[in-house]
């Protein structure tokens, strides 16, 4: 089954709220096998609210309208979806009933423009709205089936598990749904990872896609299955292949993340970790401590951005600053080895860097990032150059020095 989703309203247009409800309805129609190809937004305007219509009907089997349901002139979306259909509107006795209660229970005048909302095409259903005044509509020809659901995501959300997801169950021709797992990566490319796995990219079932996202490289596998377990099985395959050829980038799948997969690593050795930032500013400190149970494992921070700080709080040596600078491999080890030792952990790891946009020269460009680890073996640090504004050098920083904590800790 195909099905199509048109978000209505100017106000996605103009970027002025996310469209969320598309991103939901995505991933509940996957679940249940329904194919998504297209996702339209459109104004507020009966013209072009009709030509998206009319163009998804052609094209799909099942339309999803969100928004435009409200009591108000410019919610237009019955109006346009019985134009279309060539359907009359007409009065739901029962939606009428539980509007007016929905006033009634509260002790507010209703305006008369709310029974707008209880106007339904000819032959259609109206699909109750347990919280909120205006009820959906479903309706078929030819065919085709339109459904039309509220914009607040509280409303659509408790109307598509209630109404649109049973509905489209029973539309189905067979049971079959999508099922996907998504492998994670770092330390390597989006080209690079899909130059190893470039054969198993043209598999039609399952199916195998790269995605780069703030410094990791996701690999989604998916598939259609009749049941969990036929998916489980075809994902499997896949994911073993793709592990097989990536070990050394492969850090997690799904819900995990590099902090979540660096605690378990820590917890599992019985280690402790302190971090001492000066570019990234405590934003390490930050990713390490999303993960509930942190304090495990995580002792401190030392945020250090002077250079005094970071000789008081972190026994870095003045002559090493004069010599190297505050940015280098030199500074970077004294800073992972200070915190190390102040705190009691078993390791330090630093980050000392030029965010930018100034402070660079010739020698030392903007992007340029030093990241320490002391362990009780020893103490290293590593170079860095990225690119981009300030928040991305800083960003990558931090997803390279947790990036550098689970090389280590394998």
């Amino acid at each position: 089954m195909t099905a199509e989703i048109i978000s209505v309203g100017t106000e996605l247009l103009l970027g002025q709220i996310h469209d969320t409800d598309a991103t939901y309805l995505s991933q509940e129609l996957a679940k249940v096998g329904v194919d998504v190809f297209y996702r339209t937004t459109v104004g507020d305007n009966t013209g072009r609210m009709g030509e998206v219509l009319r163009s998804a009907l052609e094209r799909s089997e099942v339309v999803i309208v969100v928004g435009g349901l409200g009591p108000t002139s410019d919610d237009l979306t019955r109006e346009v979806i019985a134009d279309v259909l060539g359907l009359p509107l007409v009065e739901d006795a029962e939606a009428v009933r539980t509007i007016t209660e929905f006033f009634r229970n509260r002790g507010v005048a209703m305006a008369p423009s709310n029974l707008r909302q209880a106007m339904v095409p000819a032959g259609g259903q109206a699909l109750a709205n347990d919280a909120g005044t205006a009820p959906g509509v479903m309706v078929q020809k030819d065919g085709k089936t339109v459904f039309a659901l509220p914009g607040p995501p509280h409303e659509m959300e408790r109307m598509a598990q209630r109404h649109l997801i049973p509905r489209l169950k029973s539309l189905r021709t067979q049971e079959e749904g999508i099922f996907s797992r998504v492998l994670h990566l770092s330390g390597i490319g989006e080209s690079a990872a899909a130059r190893e796995v470039e054969d198993l990219l043209a598999s039609s079932n399952p199916t195998l896609a790269p995605l780069a996202t703030g410094g990791v490289v996701n690999l989604r596998i998916t598939t259609k299955a009749g049941t969990p377990a036929d998916a489980l099985r075809e994902i499997g395959r896949m994911e073993r292949e793709v592990r097989s050829r990536l070990p050394d980038y492969v850090f997690g799948a799904d819900e995990d993340t590099m902090q979540s997969v660096v605690g378990e690593l820590l917890r599992a050795k019985r280690l402790t970790i302190a971090t001492a930032e000066s570019c990234t500013a405590g934003l390490l400190a930050a990713r390490l401590t999303e993960v509930s149970g942190s304090s495990d494992y995580y002792l401190s921070s030392v945020v250090a951005y002077s250079n005094e700080a970071k000789v008081r709080l972190l026994g870095v040596r003045r002559e090493t600053l004069s010599k190297y600078g505050a940015v280098s491999e030199e500074v970077a080890i004294e800073m992972a080895e200070g915190v190390r030792e102040a705190h009691g952990a078993d390791i330090g790891v630093s980050c000392t860097g030029i965010a930018g946009p100034t402070g660079g020269s010739e020698e030392k460009p903007v992007g340029l990032v030093f990241i320490g680890i002391c362990e009780g073996a020893g103490s290293e640090a590593k170079r860095f150059q990225f690119r981009g504004g300030r928040n991305q050098v800083r960003e990558r920083a931090v997803q390279a020095a947790l990036d550098l904590l689970w090389r280590k800790l394998r």
